[in-house]
């Protein structure tokens, strides 16, 4: 899964570049101040690094930073199986390549592209975490940091924290809630029997959702009962011609009776008069209606009655209401809405101060805490001298023979987000000296070394095919120079390897070899910089080593020099 070519178009002062690249080792060399780092920087932007409008080319309107990485199973077949993978989950085709694209333009506005669907500058991320590993030239800067030496002990040791951290988490809330509802106790019991006192309160009305509206309905039937019985009679009277006088005998003249004779009279003569039908029809109709009213009238005097009783229950119960209403200063029918909110609130506070359930949840979470740090703490445990070993082994031949390198834990006194313990690196730069903590010890050169040799050790972890090192031979030379060289063309062997140099001994040792050159153009009295990159071989490579061995100035013997390093790789 190797990075096949780069190309670069308008970035910082690269106009026009397409960059083919190989397997194996291979360096980018050049003058200071070239841009050799430039390189760099393009290939962390395509791979999902912060957008900077800075990066446009003065005088370009946006650049643009494509990589396209060659897809090979069989240098890693895990690799390819985690691509194949992300790419289905997130919805990108599937190409014989990889392709990365990536735009900024001058007010700092970022487009991406994965095989040529657009995607987030986080995807291009999560791909370049997987693809390329990349190590700065003030890797050394970190060796002092406990959080960075603690991440990369747990990268060396394969453990994953992201369990132990939500652990951790979930054991402080509990611990916050438990911390809390101790604090507060008093309060939390004030507040628990105000809220008791309410609702047993309200709890005797019992308020029903509805009640209220239903109660004043009921109220106002039976404080109007009379009225409503005289209503009814009176129009029960008008239809059918009565009286209460009457006994309920029908009158010579009811409505009703006078319909059914006018719907006779009509009927009988209807297959004369084609009018007549559609009158009796209407006639009929109201007839109908007329009875049915009668017959509800009817119905509602039977059972309607004066019950002076259940008019004073009613009284009473809209009375209780009102009282609790003006209590509590609420409307009478918000009452039902603040019973049950205040019965939910006492639940709430219930669970608050339920200082058993809060303990057991605390003791539960830190038992979990407690299983995953182990765990952690465990592996750390056993990677950290095989680790140590390692890097020792490496500072041998970077000119630092009979030093030890180890890495301490240190258990903590307190648990932490991170673990049990905490990691520190510590070095003897020569035998028979005790270790110590890197950052107090080691000259600035040794601290280069070491950490060159952290990044050669730790470079092998990942799963990612191409490793770039950007200058992290600063500070070193010599036979310890061409140590470093050799170390990177082995790591080349099995991945593709880029380095970005000043050595002349690193560049020996490439497969590949790029240059970078700055040039200045002075048009119409307007003056331009720009980068360009050129694969140099055969003797045009030995006249870059060449320079990079005596400068400017090139002789026959810093040639002849230059040749025979190249020719003793």
């Amino acid at each position: 899964m190797a990075l096949k070519s780069l190309a670069l178009r308008d970035f910082v002062i690269v106009r026009e570049l397409d960059l083919g690249l190989a397997s194996g080792f291979t360096v980018l060399t050049g003058e200071t101040g070239a841009g050799k780092s430039i390189l760099i920087d393009a290939v962390q932007l395509v791979l999902g690094a912060r957008a900077d409008a800075g990066l446009v080319r003065e005088g370009a309107s946006r650049l643009e930073v494509t990589a396209e990485f060659e897809i090979s199973p069989a240098q890693n077949k895990a690799l390819a199986v985690w691509l194949a993978a992300w790419l289905d989950e997130a919805g990108f085709d599937h190409l014989d390549t990889l392709l990365l694209r990536r735009t900024v333009d001058l007010q700092g506005k970022s487009r991406a592209w994965v095989n040529g669907s657009p995607a987030t500058a986080t995807q291009l991320k999560e791909l370049g975490e997987a693809l390329v590993d990349i190590h700065g030239q003030h890797a050394w800067a970190t060796l002092s940091r406990p959080d960075a030496v603690r991440d990369l002990l747990d990268a060396y040791a394969g453990c994953d924290t992201t369990a132990l951290r939500a652990a951790w988490t979930s054991w402080r809330q509990c611990v916050k809630a438990l911390e809390a509802a101790q604090q507060s106790q008093d309060k939390l019991l004030t507040e628990r029997e105000r809220l008791q006192w309410q609702i047993g309160e309200v709890a005797k009305l019992a308020p029903a959702a509805d009640e209220w509206d239903e109660l004043n309905a009921q109220h106002s039937k039976h404080a109007n009962a009379q009225s409503l019985i005289e209503a009814a009679q009176t129009a029960l009277a008008a239809l059918q011609n009565e009286s209460a006088e009457s006994g309920g005998r029908h009158g010579n003249a009811d409505v009703i009776s006078s319909l059914v004779k006018a719907n006779d009279a009509l009927q009988s003569k209807a297959h004369i008069e084609p009018e007549f039908a559609a009158l009796c029809d209407v006639l009929s109709s109201s007839l109908a209606q007329l009875e049915d009213a009668a017959h509800s009238l009817n119905a509602y005097l039977r059972h309607t009655e004066i019950d002076p009783a259940r008019l004073a229950q009613l009284d009473e119960r809209m009375s209780q209401w009102l009282s609790l209403s003006r209590r509590y200063k609420r409307k009478p029918e918000e009452l039902h809405a603040l019973y049950t909110a205040w019965q939910a609130e006492l639940t709430q506070l219930d669970a608050a101060s339920d200082m058993a359930a809060l303990q057991t949840a605390e003791q539960a979470a830190a038992k979990t805490y407690q299983v995953e740090a182990s765990a952690i703490s465990k592996k750390r445990k056993a990677a950290a001298p095989k680790l140590a070993s390692s890097i020792t082994q490496a500072m041998q031949g970077l000119g630092m023979q009979g030093g030890v390198f180890d890495v301490a834990l240190t258990t903590l006194t307190s648990p932490a987000q991170a673990g049990l313990e905490e990691v520190a690196f510590l070095v003897a730069g020569h035998a028979g000296s005790t270790p110590r903590p890197v950052g107090k010890v080691a000259s600035g050169g040794e601290l280069s070394r070491i950490a060159l040799a952290i990044s050669v050790v730790t470079s092998q972890l990942g799963s990612a095919q191409t490793l770039i090192f950007d200058e992290v031979d600063s500070g070193v030379g010599g036979a310890v120079a061409q140590t470093v060289g050799k170390l990177m063309k082995q790591l080349g062997h099995d991945r593709q390897v880029l380095a970005v140099t000043h050595l002349p001994q690193v560049a020996a040792c490439a497969n590949q070899h790029w240059v970078v050159a700055k040039h200045s153009t002075n048009i119409n009295n307007v003056g331009s910089t720009s980068s360009t990159v050129t694969p140099v071989v055969g003797d045009a490579r030995v006249a870059e080593v060449a320079r990079m061995l005596g400068g400017a100035s090139v002789t026959d013997t810093t040639r002849a020099h230059a040749l025979e390093m190249i020719n003793a790789i």
